[in-house]
């Protein structure tokens, strides 16, 4: 029995060496080149149009970085990150003091609408609870722990010079509860 063991295992040894590395890897290698990418990569100082967040793309038989492959919003986040600027704002909001609302918490924000994730006051004393903030309804108020944001609106003016049609856009501001309020509870 010992033998037959001694036998099966002498089979797998030497088998195992010949199968590590296949012929067609060692000829690949072997006839491979370093091949040097020749594109500039633009900095964030340079991105002046859309076309601009076009990455190069990798050289020909090379994989792509993340710099040389990524486009859109993603390259502007990873051209700023490497210059050192912050593009999308990611720091925390002031949880140093409770909003009110004489003197809400300002939530920056560059389109129409912004998320805000309140942990409470002091912080984490509660749960996240996400809040919307909207340009038709910049101040939202935790209904957990009373904390008051305000949405301040730093993306680009309106456009006044489009057409006004009868026609609505069928959007409208979602109803909360006090939509459902008798009038004489207030």
């Amino acid at each position: 029995m010992l033998s037959r063991t001694a036998v099966a295992v002498a089979r797998r040894a030497t088998a195992a060496p010949v199968l590590r590395r296949s012929i067609a890897t060692t000829v690949v290698r072997r006839h491979a080149e370093t091949k040097v990418p020749t594109t500039h990569i633009k900095g964030l100082s340079e991105i002046k149009t859309k076309e601009d967040l076009f990455g190069p793309g990798a050289a020909d038989g090379t994989v792509p970085t993340d710099v040389e492959q990524a486009t859109g919003l993603e390259r502007l986040e990873i051209l700023g990150k490497m210059e050192g600027v912050d593009i999308f704002d990611m720091k925390p909001l002031d949880a140093s003091r409770r909003g009110t609302m004489e003197n809400p918490i300002p939530v920056r924000s560059a389109g129409d609408e912004q998320y805000a994730g309140c942990t409470g006051f002091p912080a984490d004393s509660h749960n996240v609870i996400w809040l919307t903030m909207t340009r038709e309804r910049p101040i939202e108020r935790c209904p957990e722990c009373g904390n008051v944001y305000k949405m301040n609106y730093l993306g680009p003016e309106d456009s006044h010079d489009h057409h006004h049609d009868d026609h609505h856009h069928g959007w409208e501001e979602p109803k909360t509860f006090a939509d459902f309020v008798k009038p004489e509870y207030w």
